[in-house]
């Protein structure tokens, strides 16, 4: 399902609104593959962020059909995309280390 919704993300979807540097991180499913999570992260400032949301909601009904095309469920999957902002944090956590690492070299 995650190798899937990448893949139409990169390849199927011509919204320009939706970044090349958009990374699928994780999907949850129901117990009943009835229900899909899927979690998002792009690196964008607030108001790409916006138009990646309203580009995603748009193009929703699109990926379900394609997913379930290309993945063997007896039913399309209802999903709901979350975007995940953990690679952004992530990065401003290895600034900030980036920066106190430098800042104790220059008192040593």
């Amino acid at each position: 399902m995650r190798k899937a919704v990448s893949e139409i993300l990169r390849n199927e979807v011509k919204d320009p609104r939706i970044p090349m540097m958009t990374s699928v991180v994780e999907v949850k499913m129901s117990n009943d593959l009835s229900h899909a999570k899927v979690f998002l992260s792009v690196l964008a400032d607030d108001k790409g962020k916006q138009d990646f949301k309203d580009a995603i909601a748009s193009a929703s009904g699109f990926i379900r059909r394609e997913v379930s095309r290309r993945v063997n469920l007896r039913t399309a999957p209802e999903i709901q995309f979350v975007c995940d902002d953990s690679i952004e944090k992530g990065m401003e956590l290895m600034k900030l280390i980036d920066e106190t690492i430098r800042e104790d070299e220059a008192r040593d």
